[in-house]
């Protein structure tokens, strides 16, 4: 257990007033005492499991897996699926359509899907000089009920098999995450045609690729995204006949190639609504049919197409869902991450499953700071109060840097009372007790980033770092379930339990999946190593992906056991603890063999420099050729401009980030940091360059989910690599 590391406490800066001290701890003893005992015999009468148990650090030592064989290296079974691997919530509902037939069902009349109505918007120039478009006034969200949402999918299904599409051809969707996303895909999954799900932030190249691999003669997209990418590439498309735009306007389409036909979504619909057409007979799918060709971001150059059956998904939802408490249908999901990234797509079939209602956003207007956001609007998260969340690691680190940049600004007073209830509520939740006085008086404000109901936060994507997710616990006060998972895994592996407060771990195996440890003698991890085993992890189950379409190459990371499963070998590293928790400490592709001979683990590096406040986003590099690190660092804006004034330099944005003094300057604070987090000398960066232009996807060097993209990093920073290693 790692608990240590996450009961460590907020140091306090200066020494504070005894009487205030005094006062603070004089406030707590009294509300502890008053409401002690009622608090006690009602989490005893709601959770009688938490009484007989005691404390949450208690429950969270409880054993999570179990090691089937009882061999070190596994397989490894959460302990309520030892004897048997979840498949599927219901009997018979082993499809995507009956899946969510079968939610109609049960709740024809409650929201389903809800989008915030736009009412205006105006451009608003920025300090530097840059134009953005903001959004005005946002309204309400405005509902479609799940059998509006069923009949709507029905009626597309039908007029896409109106224009020719047949039953196991593949359809590509190539848009943002919106409500039409999910009412094409649901449309897609009841006609039986395979949906090509392409990330919007892909370059024309990439996009050109998926559309020609997978051969489809139909694309379904937005007006933008048709006009800002897709256009330009559509001669390179050859096979391509019908572009259906989910937007309502325009509706005629002058001025593209011969040959390709574009409708407008309600169009279509229009179309498949009529009664001798809607009355068509379908050929539904089988749970081994292909449901989603996933096209990956690419991190590791070309994007790879994985095929995922109907029975895939099913299973990965299921074990997903087991591991969220009393998920019901009066939970409310915020949508924003890309629905072509698996976590999201898993995520939200989760919430259809139990008839939550989800509600959709985008990271430009997630929060009430947004960027798209008009100072003094509500962001999404304020308007929908979502109870449910998913989140990568990137835009949780986010938040813990803004917010503790506030916390720094605030007076001596101020900021010592807030880190007097961050510690006073570590120690309540090591304790397993709750501490409503501090929430209500102290945390609430940063809950409310996030709407003020979030009972549920789960991040994947990337590993989430212990000092964000102590910070993510204490001040949003909620769980955050850690979890890992891939895309050729359908995003399940693990989750970690929500009362289980260690940091640096992911959880048990989902009832849906086993793993086990592979040695990597290589990298030095062996099974038998102690005190933990440790090895490459290998994921097998019914939620192992069917293969990467037309690459059979990659494939050989596949392979089935002399029981008929499916395995996936993932390339990570990890090891198992004694309560059946896997930690994740190694990645096979970030390791790195200095000339020295040390091995250095990129990925290590990166996860603890990101908690430096100077630094916004690193990618770690090294050259096998030479005996040293390097590092190129998007530093913080405002932690920049604070040191450059400190130490008396000038220039602008871009030549603060050019200047050998400030370089100097940033690296010995990064130093500093990392020796504080015990980094061995050689893993530190001994040279570094700043970069003053943020990475986004849209930049092509981070991936949807902000994963970088180290081959692209390198060419764009090619010239500094040659300057960092003494070439020019």
């Amino acid at each position: 257990m790692n608990n240590e590391l996450f009961f460590t406490k907020m140091k306090l800066k200066e020494d504070l007033n005894p009487m205030l001290l005094l006062l603070f701890h004089l406030m707590v003893w009294i509300y502890t005492f008053l409401t002690f005992m009622p608090s006690y015999i009602l989490s005893w009468v709601s959770r009688p499991d938490v009484g007989c148990c005691g404390s949450e650090e208690e429950r969270a030592k409880k054993m999570k897996a179990h090691s089937v064989l009882g061999c070190p290296e596994g397989p490894y079974r959460a302990v309520s699926a030892t004897k048997r691997l979840a498949t599927s919530l219901h009997p018979g509902v082993d499809t995507l359509d009956k899946m969510f037939e079968d939610a109609a069902m049960r709740f024809p009349h409650r929201d389903c899907l809800g989008t915030r109505e736009v009412i205006s918007e105006e451009d608003e120039q920025q300090s530097n000089g840059k134009v953005f478009k903001k959004v005005k006034i946002l309204g309400e969200y405005c509902w479609l009920s799940y059998a509006e949402i069923l009949t709507a999918a029905s009626q597309l299904g039908s007029g896409l098999a109106l224009l020719g599409q047949q039953p196991k051809n593949n359809v590509a969707i190539f848009c943002e995450t919106r409500a039409e996303w999910i009412i094409a895909a649901q449309a897609c999954f009841m006609y039986n045609f395979p949906l090509v799900t392409l990330y919007s932030t892909l370059g024309g190249p990439a996009i050109a690729h998926g559309l020609n691999e997978t051969q489809v003669t139909l694309v379904i997209t937005s007006r933008e995204l048709l006009e800002t990418r897709l256009k330009a590439i559509l001669i390179e498309v050859p096979r391509l006949q019908h572009i259906i735009v989910v937007d309502n306007t325009p509706t005629s389409w002058p001025g593209y190639p011969r040959g390709i036909s574009v409708h407008n979504m309600a169009a279509v619909q229009k179309l498949g609504a009529r009664p001798e057409n809607a009355a068509r007979e379908r050929k539904p799918a089988l749970p081994s049919d292909i449901a989603v060709i996933m096209y990956t971001s690419g991190s590791t150059g070309i994007p790879k197409g994985v095929m995922i059956s109907h029975s895939n998904i099913i299973a990965c939802i299921t074990g997903m869902a087991e591991r969220i408490p009393n998920l019901c249908e009066e939970d409310t999901y915020i949508g924003y991450l890309p629905l072509a990234h698996v976590l999201e797509l898993s995520a939200e079939l989760v919430c259809f499953s139990h008839g939550c209602r989800i509600g959709y956003s985008s990271p430009q207007t997630l929060a009430d700071q947004s960027t798209k956001i008009k100072k003094g609007s509500k962001g999404d998260a304020s308007a929908l109060q979502p109870t449910l969340m998913a989140a990568v690691p990137e835009i949780m680190d986010r938040i813990y840097k803004n917010v503790m940049t506030k916390v720094e600004e605030m007076n001596c007073v101020q900021r010592t009372l807030f880190i007097l209830a961050y510690n006073y509520k570590l120690e309540q939740l090591a304790k397993g007790y709750s501490t409503p006085l501090c929430d209500k008086l102290v945390f609430r404000k940063i809950r409310s980033l996030l709407g003020g109901r979030t009972r549920v936060l789960l991040s994947g994507g990337a590993p989430l770092s212990a000092t964000t997710q102590r910070f993510m616990n204490v001040c949003l006060c909620c769980p955050v379930g850690q979890g890992y998972g891939l895309t050729e895994t359908c995003g399940a592996g693990t989750i970690s339990e929500l009362w289980d407060y260690s940091t640096g771990r992911v959880g048990g195996p989902l009832v849906c999946c086993e793993i086990k440890l592979k040695d990597w003698v290589e990298g030095g991890y062996r099974r038998t190593d102690k005190p933990h085993p440790r090895g490459e992890i290998l994921i097998g189950g019914p939620n192992v992906t069917m293969g990467y379409y037309k690459n059979e190459v990659k494939n050989q990371d596949f392979f089935v056991d002399e029981n008929g499963q499916r395995w996936f070998c993932t390339g990570d590293i990890g090891e198992f603890q004694e309560d059946g928790c896997l930690k994740i400490i190694d990645r096979k592709k970030d390791l790195v063999k200095l000339q020295a001979g040390e091995y250095v683990s990129l990925g290590k590096v990166e996860a603890v420099l990101k908690n430096c406040p100077l630094v916004e986003n690193i990618c770690a590099y090294a050259n096998s050729d030479e005996t040293y690190v390097i590092g190129f660092v998007v530093p913080n804006q405002k932690q920049l401009l604070a040191l450059a004034d400190q130490y008396g330099i000038r220039g602008t944005w871009e030549e603060l980030c050019e200047s050998k003094a400030m370089e100097e300057l940033v690296l010995k604070i990064i130093t500093e940091a990392a020796l504080a987090a015990q980094l061995e000398r050689f893993e530190i960066p001994l040279k570094i360059c700043l970069s003053p232009d943020p990475w986004t996807p849209e930049t092509g060097l981070v991936t949807d989910a902000f994963k970088l993209k180290r081959k692209e990093l390198k060419t764009h920073y090619q010239d500094d690599i040659e300057r960092m290693y003494g070439g020019k």
